[in-house]
């Protein structure tokens, strides 16, 4: 049994070592090296302060801000330490009086918006955390946030095709629009910068 049990034990000595220690340290030293930006979570800087990330949706509802895909965590909006979707289903009472409660609000903020709502603006993501809404729902919130503003419409329009993004690796997914980004992009326009 001692015979057995010294080679086991330097074994799982040695697998520990390279899995617990070495191989995090070098992927986290390679990361860093290589692609620190998103190795240390995408972060926003505004003056030298962190203001969010691109990776996780923030709560907008002023008229004067686009509004992202509404977000299913608790306690609160886009709490990054409880990523979950509502796991409601489409007959769900519960999903059809949220769906319905997020179309009032978006109907009451611009009462003159009789166009489809895009389903992005009305359900959640699986995670609660996404960033992004399509060009869809920013074209359904373009002249109310330049009304709100006081911007023309094709400024704005401009500012949100800077801010679209391609599929990724021109096949992958949709194009898309980082909210979070875009807003900040238009509180500069707004401050004349």
């Amino acid at each position: 049994m001692k015979h057995q049990l010294r080679p086991a034990l330097m074994m799982l000595l040695i697998v520990t070592l390279l899995t617990g220690g070495i191989y995090p340290l070098a992927v986290t030293g390679l990361a860093q090296l290589l692609l620190p930006s998103l190795a240390n979570g995408s972060l926003i800087l505004r003056h030298g302060k962190v203001v969010g990330s691109e990776l996780i949706g923030q709560q907008f509802d002023d008229p004067t801000y686009f509004w992202g895909r509404p977000s299913a965590t608790s306690p609160f909006p886009y709490n990054a330490a409880a990523s979950s979707g509502s796991n409601l289903g489409p007959t769900n009472p519960a999903f059809i009086d949220a769906v319905q409660g997020r179309v009032a609000a978006l109907r009451a903020a611009d009462p003159v918006n009789d166009t489809p709502i895009p389903v992005d603006l009305v359900t959640a993501s699986g995670s609660g955390l996404d960033p992004h809404m399509s060009p869809a729902a920013a074209e359904y919130q373009l002249k109310r946030v330049a009304r709100a503003r006081g911007l023309g419409e094709n400024t704005l329009r401009d500012l949100v095709a800077r801010h679209t993004e391609g599929r990724q690796l021109g096949v992958l997914g949709e194009r898309r629009i980082n909210v979070f980004k875009l807003n900040l992009a238009l509180d500069d326009l707004s401050a004349g910068g």
